[in-house]
């Protein structure tokens, strides 16, 4: 056989850097059959579209057989005028985990290093392991009271090799959040050269005076890029709509390495729609704050030792009993995020979710 014959048999040759990738794992749906059951594993925001948004969403789709504004041209305008920011520092994507993957594309290669905090958002790993880049992952600080960022760590640990560094912040999935003089002193260590990410996924649902919106960073820093996203707070995770604010060459590189059309048209709609709707989003994000609350303050009454979470979600560290825990709490009616030998993180939904919850978190205390 030739060694042309040989090839084809093996199949096309493939890139080593894409060999052992952990797959992104969904959160589990509610379950279809059984009692009432609520998913409370994905972050996801408990509410219908905001006014406005199904009514710009149904018009769009009358001319869908047309290509998407692939400049955003309407998105971009309501953007700059919401947040004070020129257009030319904005770029899109499909979530701020497409637009995350669009930064390492134009940052990160093999040979490059890619600094996170861990445990965080789990993307990104495999988006830093498809670049060809290496990940360095910083330990999180403080115990299962605090699980936050090992700032001083995540700064020993920068190398002539470093291209970026991701900030999720507050941190996925453990809800922390960073103090601004923390931040600052942070960036105030990192080269120029480097690109901090700061991810705020979250942003709309911190409470917290002392965590300073990244935004105000940016502005006179250009090595800092803020990460937002429509998917939680704003509840368009299924049209799938990130953006980035980062001074012009970053945002340049970003609209450049972006796939072409990746933003639909309707989701373009959507999040402008949701932009204009700005009061009934803070009616709706400030019930679920509240709602945060009331969890966090149940399971400390249940003796449970919880990171103060300014996100909409709470965690759990249970080591090896968080695949138990899981269990559990869906054969009660409410699907979770478990992540396993570690903890489990539980999105803050709606009132009869969280009752549940916390009956599962109070009979699994009871076993401990």
């Amino acid at each position: 056989m030739s060694d042309t014959s040989e090839r084809r048999a093996d199949g096309p040759r493939l890139r080593e850097a894409l060999e052992g990738i952990p797959s992104y794992k969904p959160g589990r749906p509610a379950a279809a059959s059984g009692p009432v059951s609520y998913k409370l594993s994905s972050n996801e925001n408990p509410y219908p579209p905001l006014p406005g948004v199904l009514e710009s969403v149904t018009s769009a789709a009358e001319s869908f057989n047309r290509y998407p504004d692939m400049a955003c041209t309407g998105l971009y305008a309501e953007l700059a005028e919401r947040f004070g920011v020129p257009v030319p520092h904005l770029a899109t994507g499909t979530g701020s985990v497409g637009v995350a993957q669009q930064l390492l594309q134009a940052t990160a290669g093999p040979g490059d290093e890619v600094i996170y905090a861990w445990r965080s958002f789990e993307a990104y790993p495999i988006i830093t392991q498809i670049s060809g880049a290496a990940s360095v992952r910083v330990p999180l600080a403080g115990g299962a009271e605090y699980e936050a960022h090992d700032l001083d760590a995540m700064a020993d640990a920068i190398t002539e090799r470093t291209r970026l560094i991701f900030v999720c912040n507050p941190n996925n999935p453990t809800g922390a959040a960073i103090p601004g003089a923390e931040l600052e002193r942070f960036l105030d260590r990192v080269p120029r050269e480097v690109l901090v990410v700061l991810d705020e996924a979250y942003r709309e649902f911190v409470r917290d005076e002392r965590v300073v919106d990244g935004l105000e960073l940016y502005r006179d820093r250009p090595n800092v890029c803020v990460l937002r996203t429509f998917s939680k707070a704003y509840g368009l995770a299924g049209l799938r709509v990130g953006f980035a604010v980062a001074h012009e060459p970053v945002a340049a590189a970003l609209r450049k390495t972006a796939v072409p059309f990746g933003v639909s048209q309707l989701a373009q709609e959507a999040a402008i729609a949701s932009l204009r709707s700005e009061d009934a989003l803070l009616e709706r994000v400030e019930a679920l704050v509240k709602e945060r609350t009331r969890t966090l303050a149940e399971l400390r009454g249940q003796g449970w030792t919880v990171p103060e979470s300014q996100a909409n979600f709470v965690w759990l560290r249970l080591g090896e009993r968080t695949a138990a825990f899981a269990e559990q709490a869906e054969a009660a009616g409410v699907t979770v995020r478990p992540f396993p030998g570690e903890g489990v993180r539980v999105t803050v939904g709606e009132t009869a979710a969280n009752d549940i919850f916390l009956q599962v978190a109070a009979a699994f205390r009871k076993e401990l």
